[in-house]
């Protein structure tokens, strides 16, 4: 079953739908099953996120304000799916419910390392089943994925802006 979701983790325990601070986009695996924020939607709610790709910025200098962005996706062009935990919150005013998730991410591949020190868990489809299923705690499967079969390139800047929303973000620049 397919359902439109916002990103960013807001926990159906929480009194109101912001904190004060933006909700987790992310979630590491190291401590998923322990952290507070995490723990209750990892052993009950998690989903698959599908997508045909993703971006990374390499911080250039270690100043954290050069950057470049790269597309990574799987190598025979498939779409994939990243690892997801969800919630819904209710509000207590007019009971809405707001959908929201994060991704779960792990240490990075050999691929992925050049780049960043993290990368989103990306699972197996014969995993899928199992990731969404009732098992309480699936750990094994959040792990790098084999980077043999992911392929990234380097891309323009304009994919860091939401008004560029045309095709040719993906395009490779020179190296």
């Amino acid at each position: 079953m397919f359902v439109s979701a916002k990103w960013g983790l807001v926990p159906s325990w929480q009194k109101e739908a912001s904190s004060g601070r933006p909700p987790p986009v992310n979630a590491r695996s190291e401590s998923i099953g322990s952290n507070g924020m995490f723990k209750r939607a990892y052993a009950t709610k998690r989903c698959l996120v599908p997508i045909d790709g993703y971006f990374e910025w390499k911080d250039i200098h270690g100043s954290g304000k050069d950057k470049q962005p790269y597309a990574i996706a799987m190598k025979n062009g498939a779409p994939f799916a990243l690892a997801g935990i969800f919630d819904i919150w209710r509000n207590p005013a007019n009971g809405e419910l707001l959908r929201t998730f994060c991704i779960v991410t792990c240490a990075p591949n050999e691929l992925m390392a050049t780049i960043h020190d993290r990368m989103p868990v990306i699972l197996a489809p014969a995993d899928y089943a199992r990731w969404i299923g009732p098992e309480a705690d699936p750990a094994d499967l959040m792990k790098p994925f084999p980077s043999d079969l992911m392929t990234m390139w380097k891309i323009g800047r304009k994919v860091g802006s939401p008004k560029n929303d045309t095709p040719d973000i993906l395009d490779p620049i020179d190296p």
